[in-house]
């Protein structure tokens, strides 16, 4: 069965406090985008787990797909299978690649063999594996709160504007990029804020806290942020934790030469 698992960008995101065990809180809108991996498993005498197209570090037995699989084998009739995905989205860039990967097994799983686990049994599921892993299930826009995992649906389409997504290569862990953030409760009404989609409101107000402290270390995100509102961006930020930038135009635009050398996209959103 072969899927295509898709990226997401954060519209805004506020650190809005931190948790006894260490974890932090937020306020985000989570919106889906067509940049996508591909994903395929066949039936097998023995499992196995192979990737091609960008190189995944680490040991492929940690890969979250193969984790997402034993998860649910655990507790489902599942068969031994032959997972290949191919990486098309970048790693360690705030676009959730790896998180949409656990997710769009556990539902192809569910398809296939005819599980009929509904879509918040397998948001259980995938929460255990990353808090934004739960968001690709229904992979609809929608505002996460708490660590992430708290999702409410949200009326938000974004249909006909162009979305330029530059990612420059820069790997940046989510633990490094929460160490320059002060946890602060957020004085914004998130929902109206988005939903009036006022964009010179966006530009001031829909910030995405872990701009200040990344881009001091980072100087070529804020020149990435500027350019594209150079370039005629209605609205630009950083996606979650970076280093991925993006920018939603009214028009498509042709892609800088110094774009292209890095890892980018434009998309017609519907």
């Amino acid at each position: 069965m072969l899927s295509f698992p898709n990226a997401k960008i954060n519209l805004g995101l506020q650190i809005t406090g931190k948790l006894p065990n260490g974890f932090h809180t937020i306020s985000s809108c989570l919106y889906p985008i067509p940049w996508c991996d591909a994903l395929e498993f066949v039936e097998a005498k023995k499992t196995s787990f192979q990737s091609t197209g960008i190189l995944i570090p680490g040991a492929e037995k940690n890969n979250l797909v193969l984790k997402a699989y034993r998860l649910l084998k655990k507790d489902m009739p599942l068969p031994e299978l032959s997972i290949h995905l191919h990486k098309a989205i970048p790693m360690g860039a705030g676009l959730g690649g790896g998180s949409a990967d656990a997710a769009f097994i556990l539902k192809a799983l569910n398809s296939h063999y005819q599980l009929f686990l509904d879509d918040s049994l397998l948001e259980d599921y995938a929460a255990q594996l990353g808090s934004d892993c739960p968001f690709f299930i229904r992979n609809q826009p929608a505002l996460a709160t708490g660590t992430g995992t708290e999702l409410t649906p949200l009326d938000l389409s974004l249909k006909g504007l162009h979305l330029v997504v530059i990612n420059p290569g820069l790997h940046i862990s989510t633990q490094m990029a929460y160490t320059g953030v002060s946890p602060k409760p957020s004085d914004i009404n998130l929902t109206e804020l988005l939903l009036s989609k006022d964009f010179d409101r966006w530009k001031k107000e829909l910030i995405n806290d872990f701009e200040a402290s990344l881009f001091d270390k980072h100087a070529m995100l804020l020149d990435l942020k500027n350019e594209l509102y150079d370039a005629g961006a209605i609205y630009a930020s950083m996606s979650g934790s970076g280093s991925t930038m993006f920018g939603l135009f009214a028009e498509a635009i042709p892609l800088k030469p110094a774009w292209k050398a890095m890892q980018s996209q434009q998309f017609l959103l519907d």
